[in-house]
């Protein structure tokens, strides 16, 4: 059955209600290639203006992240979980590492992939025996789709996009579309902790 592109039922509001447009959010992705910290992204919207931003820890053992406003406050924190064989991530409110503020965990569907398919569980859910969402696609081509659960309705969707330009100045750039309704933190958050994830690997 084909893939549906229409808004989810009910707003997918993960991190916070108020990132949830009635409308497509169109964001653009810009990591540079070389970092002193590490993978720093930049997200900025159809007119081009910082929305968000990715910092990560110069020395950090488990590749921490932390997602900033356009202001520099951070909204989300993002850490590897350590001795995990599915390269798990866990994601907290603001700039906690604590359980109590935990939001959802990442975490690949299986070990061995060809390609990228990764599940979301949110934090209420700790049987963990069914995602709330789901992530298929290609990262290396960076295509990949997400949607809720094992359903067909998708959520939001991310492409490279390739100019001379940025190859010269050393930064990998990907567009990704946020459905209406749907939290586009979130789904930043998302493309940054795939990038973690699939830094090593050419699926």
């Amino acid at each position: 059955m084909a893939a549906s592109h229409g808004s989810p039922l009910e707003p997918v509001a993960v991190v916070s209600p108020q990132f949830c447009a009635p409308y497509v959010v169109p964001l653009t992705v810009t990591k540079k290639a070389i970092s002193l910290s590490d993978g720093d992204f930049t997200v900025t919207d159809a007119n081009g203006a910082v929305v968000l931003r990715v910092k990560g820890a110069i020395f950090s053992v488990r590749h921490r992240r932390v997602l900033l406003d356009a202001a520099g406050q951070p909204i989300l924190s993002m850490q590897e979980k350590v001795f995990s064989m599915h390269n798990r991530w866990e994601v907290f409110r603001g700039d906690s590492n604590n359980a109590s503020d935990l939001l959802f965990t990442v975490k690949k569907t299986s070990i061995i992939q060809l390609k990228t398919e990764m599940d979301i569980f949110l934090a209420g859910n700790t049987a963990e025996q069914v995602c709330d969402f789901k992530i298929k696609g290609s990262y290396f081509e960076r295509s990949c789709a997400f949607y809720i659960g094992n359903s067909d309705t998708m959520i939001a969707q991310m492409n490279r996009k390739f100019t001379v330009s940025n190859v010269l100045l050393g930064k990998d750039t990907f567009g990704v579309t946020v459905f209406p309704q749907v939290d586009y933190v979130f789904i930043a958050a998302l493309v940054v902790i795939l990038d973690e994830i699939h830094r090593d690997r050419s699926d």
